[in-house]
C-alpha cells in the first residue's frame, strides 16, 4: 500500500508543474492577445499641419502604437489637412489618416484615383469650424467679410474645403468677395495678432491649443455660424456631413463673448484601403479604441472616441480587420 502511494505522489508532483505550465503559457497568450501572428513591416501616416489636432493625435498614436504593435513601424507624413490626407491613402502614397468625412465624401463624389479602394476603421471625434476675429472686430455674421483678409486653410486642407462652402452659402464668392490667405494654423494666429490678416477660419477639435493661446493674449471673439446649417443642408452633397454644434465657453474661457457659440461640426474618420493588411488595421483599430484615455488627456478632442459610435464610418464602409476588431469587442 505504501509503495502505491508512493508512485500516486510522485505522479501527481509531475503533473502540477506541467499543469501550471499549461496555465502560464494560457495567461501569456490572453495577455498578448496578437501572439505570433502580431503583423509586421512598415506603415504611414499621413497627420496634418505643425500646430493642428491632426499633428498631435497622429504622433500620440504612433506612440501607443509602438507598445502595442512593436513590430510595426509607423512612419508620420505631415500633410496639409482632410483632403490631401484622402488623396494620399487612396493613391498609396500614405497607408493610414485622418480626415473629415466631408472630404472623404468629396473625393468620391469627384472620382478621385482610388476612390473606390477607401475604407473607414472608426469615427473619431467631431472637428468645429471656428471663425475666429479681433474683438473689436465689426463682423457679426460671415457676410460681413466681405472685402476683408480671410486665412481659409492651405490648398488641400480640410477647412479651406467648409470655409469656401460657408462663404459661398452666405453669398460670399469665396475668390472675389474676401482677400484669401492660404495659410495653415501655424500661422493664422500670429497674422490675425499682427494685424496682417482680419480673420481665419479655422477647423479643428477644440480646443485647439493655437487658438487658445492667441486668446490668452489678444483679444478675440468667435462670430456664430450655426445659421447657415439648413442652408448647407439644401444644397446637398457633401453638406449633408454638417450638424449644428453648440462650442462650449469652457473651449476657450479667455474669447469673447463669455457664451456658448453656435457653428457647426463634421466628424473625423480613421481612413484606410481596402489593401491593407487585415491584422494590421485590427490591431491598428484596437489601439486607437484602448489609447483613447491617455491621448485624451494631451488631446482634448480625442476623449469623444467612443467604441458605440467608432463603427459608423459614412461614406465609408468598413475595413474588414476594423470589423473583425469591433466583432471581438462584441459584448
Amino acid at each position: 500500500m505504501s509503495e502505491t502511494l508512493a508512485r500516486f505522489g510522485r505522479r501527481r508532483a509531475l503533473q502540477v508543474p506541467a499543469a501550471l505550465a499549461v496555465v502560464l503559457a494560457l495567461l501569456l497568450w490572453w495577455l498578448l492577445p496578437l501572439g505570433e501572428d502580431s503583423p509586421h513591416g512598415t506603415v504611414v501616416f499621413s497627420t496634418g499641419v505643425k500646430k493642428g489636432v491632426y499633428q498631435r493625435y497622429g504622433h500620440l498614436l504612433k506612440a501607443a502604437a509602438d507598445e502595442d504593435l512593436p513590430h510595426v513601424r509607423v512612419e508620420l507624413l505631415s500633410s496639409q489637412g482632410s483632403q490631401e490626407n484622402v488623396r494620399r491613402v487612396a493613391t498609396g502614397k500614405a497607408d493610414f489618416t485622418i480626415a473629415a468625412a466631408d472630404a472623404v465624401e468629396k473625393y468620391k463624389e469627384e472620382g478621385g484615383p482610388g476612390a473606390a479602394r477607401l475604407r473607414g476603421c472608426a469615427r473619431l471625434y467631431d472637428d468645429y469650424l471656428q471663425l475666429v476675429v479681433a474683438r473689436d472686430s465689426k463682423v457679426r455674421k460671415v457676410a460681413d467679410l466681405r472685402g476683408q483678409r480671410v486665412a481659409v486653410g492651405q490648398v488641400g486642407s480640410g477647412v479651406r474645403l467648409i470655409a469656401n462652402r460657408l462663404l459661398t452659402t452666405a453669398g460670399l464668392d469665396p475668390q472675389r468677395d474676401i482677400v484669401p490667405v492660404s495659410i495653415g494654423i501655424d500661422t493664422m494666429d500670429k497674422m490675425l495678432e499682427s494685424g496682417e490678416i482680419d480673420a481665419f477660419f479655422w477647423s479643428g477639435g477644440v480646443p485647439t491649443s493655437s487658438v487658445k493661446g492667441l486668446s490668452q493674449r489678444f483679444g478675440i471673439r468667435l462670430v456664430p455660424l450655426g445659421d447657415l446649417v439648413d442652408k448647407l443642408h439644401r444644397a446637398g452633397g457633401v453638406g449633408h456631413y454638417y450638424r449644428t454644434a453648440v462650442m462650449p465657453v469652457a473651449a476657450y474661457p479667455a474669447a469673447g463673448p463669455a457664451l456658448p457659440v453656435t457653428t457647426l461640426a463634421v466628424a473625423n474618420l480613421l481612413v484606410t484601403r481596402d489593401t491593407v493588411d487585415t491584422g494590421l488595421t485590427e490591431g491598428l483599430t484596437r489601439t486607437v479604441i484602448a489609447s483613447r484615455d491617455g491621448i485624451g488627456r494631451k488631446v482634448h478632442a480625442a476623449q469623444r472616441v467612443d467604441l458605440r459610435t467608432a463603427i459608423y464610418t459614412d461614406p465609408l464602409e468598413l475595413h474588414k480587420g476594423a470589423r473583425e476588431y469591433y466583432r471581438s469587442v462584441k459584448p
